[in-house]
C-alpha cells in the first residue's frame, strides 16, 4: 500500500507546492528567540515585528530567497574588557524565516526602538533573491 501524500492526491492537481511549503515550514524550527508579533496593517498589507534588543542596524540582514523571508542576526563579539557578573541579556546569534505567500512582497524594514519592523504588501513577485535595506528611526 503506498502513502497517500497532499500532493499525489488525485483531487488536488498542481498542489505539490502546497505540500512543500509545509514540509519546508516545518523544518524552520520553532525556536522562540527572538520573539515576533505578525499584524495585518490594512486589507493587502502586514508587518512582522521582532524584538531585537542590542541588535545595531550592521548586525541585521533581511533577505528574501525563494519566497522565504529570512531575517538574521549576529553581534559582534567584542566584549571591550568587561567583566560580566552575570549575563542575562541574549547576545546570540539568530535566524527567523517566514514563509511567503504567492504575491507578497517585502515593502520595507525599520529598527526602532529595538524592534524590528519589517513590512509587507500583496503584489505580483518579481525577484527570487531580493535584500531589504533598514530604514533608520
Amino acid at each position: 500500500m503506498s502513502k497517500l501524500t497532499l500532493g499525489s492526491h488525485p483531487f488536488l492537481l498542481g498542489f505539490e507546492q502546497l505540500e512543500r511549503l509545509v514540509e519546508r515550514t516545518a523544518k524552520s524550527g520553532n525556536e522562540g528567540y527572538p520573539p515576533f508579533n505578525i499584524e495585518q496593517s490594512g486589507e493587502n498589507a502586514y508587518r512582522i515585528t521582532l524584538a531585537v534588543a542590542g541588535f545595531a542596524e550592521p548586525d541585521l540582514s533581511i533577505t528574501v530567497e525563494d519566497s522565504q523571508l529570512v531575517i538574521r542576526g549576529r553581534q559582534s563579539d567584542e566584549d571591550d574588557g568587561r567583566v560580566f557578573l552575570h549575563r542575562g541579556i541574549a547576545a546570540r546569534q539568530f535566524q527567523r524565516s517566514f514563509v511567503l505567500a504567492d504575491g507578497v512582497e517585502v515593502a520595507g524594514a525599520k529598527l526602532e526602538n529595538g524592534l524590528l519592523h519589517v513590512h509587507l504588501t500583496r503584489a505580483e513577485p518579481e525577484t527570487v533573491v531580493q535584500t531589504i535595506r533598514i530604514d533608520r528611526a
